[in-house]
């Protein structure tokens, strides 16, 4: 059905309006099929970190067992693929499937990272661009080809996504060790109890003590919040939070710079604020 409506939405000959109107079409059918594969990511994520509660709900795992999570998610990548070709643009399709092999590859890499101390800065930001900004970047890239805008803004907005998710993500591995469980819907240290090496422990484990880095070395291991009062205190007296926070106000910067090459508009704006809502989100 969706396939079927997005083939007929595509741009014909005639009135300005009907192209305007298709081509706004269009960028809808992207937007769903960029959320779908967001989705699907989600839903195997859940299943292979073991979540039972994602922004203080309950997961399709939790609820209906890993076998059917891990289906539904095939479906609905598979559903994305059918809405991209409807769209009928090979450099989209281009674009996504490059993406989701990417975000694949970060699946990997994340999972190999798990439960290592050892894992460097460098890994751990090849692993949330590949997981996070990859898609920011194909989202932000996919809606300048649809447009028929110049390369050289297809590029700048393809910057912007890929600078902006990586904020996104690095602000994020914050809130999991300063944010309201209430609010976040996800309890502190989340990422701890699996064993995710993030940036805030990574710079601890660099810049604390001994006893610091032993604690942390072995709750990263073994996974668990049995150490996690000790492991916060470590990060806030290292200024593991602060030094995480300035990296995606750094981020975000670069995805502001980016903006540079798009004309003044209302849309462009729209693009400032989403950035600067981003970095300052408690949730």
């Amino acid at each position: 059905m969706l396939a079927g409506r997005a083939a007929q939405l595509r741009p014909k000959a005639g009135s300005k309006h009907k192209s305007a109107a298709a081509s706004l079409d269009l960028h809808l059918e992207a937007a769903a099929f960029i959320e779908f594969i967001h989705t699907a990511t989600l839903l195997h994520d859940d299943v292979v970190d073991g979540s039972s509660k994602r922004r203080g709900r309950s997961t399709a795992n939790n609820v209906f067992g890993n076998q059917a999570s891990v289906l539904v998610g095939d479906f609905v990548y598979s559903r994305a693929f059918q809405m991209m070709a409807a769209v009928g643009n090979k450099r989209v399709m281009e674009i996504m499937s490059d993406a989701t092999n990417v975000i694949a590859e970060g699946e990997v890499l994340q999972l190999m990272s798990a439960h290592d101390p050892d894992t460097t800065e460098e890994r751990y930001l090849e692993v949330i661009y590949r997981k996070t900004g990859r898609l920011f970047e194909a989202g932000a890239e996919v809606s300048a080809v649809l447009a028929g805008a110049p390369v050289v803004q297809q590029r700048a907005l393809a910057a912007y996504g890929k600078h902006l998710g990586t904020a996104y993500q690095l602000l994020d591995d914050v809130l999991d060790y300063k944010s309201d469980p209430a609010t976040r819907g996800k309890n502190l240290g989340d990422d701890l109890a699996e064993g995710k090496p993030t940036l805030p422990l990574i710079h601890a484990l660099r810049h604390g003590d001994e006893g610091q880095r032993a604690t942390i070395r072995l709750a990263i291991e073994q996974g668990g919040l049995a150490q996690l009062g000790p492991i916060v205190a470590a990060i806030e007296s290292t200024g593991g939070l602060e030094y995480t926070a300035d990296l995606a106000t750094r981020e975000t910067d670069a995805a502001l710079q980016a903006l540079e090459a798009l004309p003044e508009s209302p849309f462009r704006k729209a693009l400032v604020d989403l950035a600067q809502f981003a970095l300052n989100r408690t949730n």
